[in-house]
């Protein structure tokens, strides 16, 4: 979810130019990428139950699924915190923008 340059980012914070078309537009993305968070999530569980209950029936050996639901739980972990993690306040991103500044002079 990270933005390039020139594309609508709807984690950045609200400005004061900001029109409500583009506040509503960021809103928007911002409730699509937290249902897709939630189907993530969902599918997440259901799929690592099966491969626990596949594991479990065919004589609980060597625990296979573990593989799975680390490498998936790693992704899902990186997903979650794209939605969910705060973004920098607006004094955050002057303080980095006068860093940069001074780091080309």
């Amino acid at each position: 979810m990270g933005s390039s340059r020139g594309q609508f980012d709807p984690r950045r914070e609200a400005t004061s130019g900001e029109s409500e078309d583009e506040l509503r537009t960021r809103a928007l993305n911002r409730l699509k990428a937290k249902k897709a968070l939630a189907g993530h999530v969902v599918l997440y569980v259901a799929v690592n139950l099966m491969l626990v209950v596949i594991w479990w029936v065919t004589g609980a050996g060597f625990f296979w699924p573990a593989f799975p639901l680390l490498g998936w739980g790693i992704g899902l972990a990186y997903n979650a915190w794209e939605v969910m993690s705060p973004q920098p306040g607006p004094d955050a991103i002057r303080a980095e923008m006068d860093r940069l500044r001074n780091r080309q002079n």
